[in-house]
This record gives structure tokens, sequence and C-alpha cells, in this order.
């Protein structure tokens, strides 16, 4: 057994890996991660460790996988959500459905030593392990059995739709958001690095496997909604722009804004009275209905009459008046915007943001982009570009797999890995 910071031997690679907090002392760099997958959650995941500073290796069927071209498009036709969720990756085009193509695979895996994956279609944990003891195996599924879902179905099982929406709905309501993709992206990461550490203490193989169903069920358990469903014969209602289980809500200002207004604590709350002027009506109301709005159990209940009672300071005041006063308060409140809103230059947030910075990306073109939030040691990784279709397919052959311009030549000749000539990104 090793000690914590002692490495396994050819645990990990060479320093310099993609990310850029800190260049070559990124926290994660040396480590060497072989990517199979598509879509949100396990992309995600390999762009949160690239960003740290990890070698993040994507395999992708010759052309490309089959979520480079999912909307929204560029004016060229690039793929922004996978241009946004492949950011610092390495590519290398691969025939997976060839024997010789799992071959190269697996011995990239065990070059590597992990292997981060959304399939076991053709790279299982027994052969792997088989070819290197320590390797770390890193699978998401939809269900616990292995069998298929998307964040979008998950969430339809959830209960979730069934409380999100207009009080009046009655039909689901789904949510623009992948929560569950994003989730398990997350906690895939944290599983993957926890097992490089349990790696390094004992030498041997680990296995880490996350379901986006088992994501949303912790999740939806963790909120209290299903202990609330087991224990109350109440069923949960559609809170519309209410803030489940205290005082929030969405208000028109007079120049026809909206501004979402939130008092979690009992010093918020009495804040956005005093600035509102309602404490006399407040008053009588606590007296007519025997509630104590300090309590944050009866300003939910009694949520429509407290917005009744706003609604006409909001209504009597222009958006810039309404946030002057609310910014001199510890109320929590923000203006409803568009992504439009977000990205017009008047706006300034993402120029101003740390998170931002701008990337020139090929097919896509100069525009800000989001580097790692994450701040360590005061420092953030900065955006890379994402790879071309099997940009790095022959620099990636050769380095990690000593294989020679003729080996590869014969390979690309029978198609089991791509042409990187014609992958090459079309200059703009």
């Amino acid at each position: 057994m090793t000690s914590d910071s002692e490495s396994v031997p050819n645990s990990v690679a060479p320093e310099g890996g993609s990310g850029d907090i800190g260049g070559d002392s990124g926290p994660l760099a040396g480590l060497r991660i072989v990517e199979v997958s598509g879509y949100v959650a396990a992309p995600l995941c390999g762009m949160t460790l690239a960003q740290l500073g990890a070698e993040v290796i994507r395999v992708e069927p010759i052309g490309g996988a089959p979520d480079r071209a999912r909307l929204p498009h560029s004016e060229t036709g690039t793929s922004l959500y996978w241009t946004g969720l492949n950011k610092g990756k390495r590519s290398i085009e691969v025939d997976l459905s060839t024997a010789a193509g799992r071959a190269l695979v697996v011995d990239l895996v065990a070059e590597c030593g992990v292997l981060l994956t959304n399939s076991e279609r053709h790279l299982r944990f027994d052969e792997l392990r088989a070819r290197r003891p320590d390797v770390i195996h890193a699978v998401l599924t939809g269900r616990r059995d292995g069998g298929p879902a998307v964040d979008y179905t998950v969430n339809a099982a959830t209960g979730f739709p069934t409380v999100t929406g207009p009080e009046d709905g009655r039909a689901p309501v789904n949510h623009l958001l992948p929560a569950w993709d994003v989730a398990a992206g997350l906690y895939l990461t944290v599983g993957l690095l926890a097992a490089e550490r349990r790696r390094r203490l004992t030498a041997q193989a680990q296995q880490v496997r996350i379901a986006l169903e088992d994501v949303a069920l912790a999740t939806a358990g963790n909120l209290g909604y299903l202990a609330e469903a087991q224990l109350s014969s109440t069923p949960r209602d559609k809170s519309g722009n209410y803030v489940y289980g205290t005082f929030g809500r969405d208000f028109t200002t007079a120049d026809g804004r909206r501004v979402m207004v939130v008092a979690l604590t009992t010093a918020q709350w009495r804040e956005l009275v005093r600035v509102t002027g309602i404490h006399e009506a407040l008053t009588a109301l606590a007296g007519s209905l025997g509630a104590d709005f300090d309590a944050e159990e009866d300003r939910y209940r009694h949520r429509r009459v407290l917005a009744a009672l706003l609604d006409e300071w909001f209504e009597a005041r222009t958006h810039d008046e309404v946030t002057t006063v609310l910014g001199n308060t510890r109320v929590l409140w923000s203006t409803y915007r568009s992504f439009r809103d977000l990205a017009a230059d008047e706006a300034r947030i993402l120029r101003e943001s740390p998170v931002m910075a701008p990337l020139d990306q090929p097919g896509v073109g100069p525009h800000l982009a989001p580097g790692s939030p994450l701040v360590i040691n005061g420092r953030q990784a900065p955006p890379q570009a994402a790879p071309a279709v099997g940009e790095h397919t022959e620099e990636t052959l050769c380095a990690q797999l000593r294989m020679s311009e003729s080996d590869l030549r014969q390979l690309t000749d029978k198609a089991v890995v791509g042409n990187q000539r014609r992958s090459e990104p079309t200059p703009r």
C-alpha cells in the first residue's frame, strides 16, 4: 500500500494536463482520462476534470459523435451545445464497432488508467482490469439496472413536473434545465476523484457507477419531498412563481419589468415590510387572520394575501426605483432577464463576470465563454476551445501508444481511425 502522497506507478501521466489553473501545476495535472460518452452528464464530468488540469481524451466515432450536431448552432452550423460541453478536451476518431478499434481504445485506457463513459457496450470493467490492475472505470447509466433513460424521462417519473408551472395548471410542466444531467455529471466527477484517491492508497482497480434515476430520487428525498409524500395526506400543489415554504414571488413594476423577491429570514421579511410601508396593513391583517408573519410558515400559508399587499407598492414604482430601494436592504431580489438580455453588451454582466473570458472557437468565432466556476488559490481556469472531430488522433496515438506513422496509416486506410486531415476545421 502506498501513502496518500505517493503515486501508484504509472497511475498518472507526466505533468501537463489541458487545464490552466496554475498551468502545469493545476490540481489535476498529470491525470489522464479516456472519455467515451455523449450528450450532457458524462461530457460535463470530463470537462470539469479538464478545467482542473486533467488531460481528457474524448473518443468519437468516425465523423464525430451524434451530439456534435445538436442545437443550438452557430451561423456555420457548428453545435454551440457540443462546443460548450467539451471545452479543453482532446478528440480522437475510432470505430469502436470494429475489433481493431476496440483493442486500440482498450490499449489507450490501459495506458491512461481511467475510463469515463456512459456506455458499457464495448469497454467492460473486467476486460479493462485484466489489462490494467489499477484501472478506474467511471460509468453513468440511465437506470440503475443499466437500462436507458435521459434527464427528461427521469424527471417525468419523479414528480417534479406535477408541481411545476402555473398554480391553476393541470398538465405537468417540464423544466428547461436538465437538472439531473448536471447533478449526475458533478456527482460522477466527485466519485471519479474519490476513486483516484482510493487507487493511490491501494493500487487497486476502482469502479464508480451512477444512475440518473438515482440522482433524481436522492435529490427528491434529500429535499424532503418524498418524506412529505409518504407521511402527509395532503398532496403538494403547484406554486407558480411562489417559493415553496417561505415568502417569495415575482412582482411587476410600473414600467412593465419583473423582479423576483425572496425574504427567507425574519430580518429580510421585516426589511421588506419597512421599505414598502405595509406595516400598518400587515398588523391589521395578522390580527384578522390570527397569524404571526414573523413565522416563515405563516408567511407561506398566507403568501397570496401578502403578495397582494405588496403588489401595489411595486406597481407604483419603476424598475429603477424598485431596484434602488431593494439594493439598500438585505432582501434577496433579482431582475428577470432573458438569455439575450444577459448577452447584451449594455448589460455588461458577461463582460464583468470573472468566470467569463474571450474564446475564439473554430466554427463559432469569438465570444465570451465560461471557464471553471471553481476558484482555487485565487485563480480560475479560463475557457479553452473544444476540439474538432479527431483533431488529436495522430498526436495521441503516437504519443500514448508509441504508434508509428506506418501503423497509423494502416488503421486509417482500414477506417479503424479517422483521417486527421479530413477532420481538421475549415479555416474561417
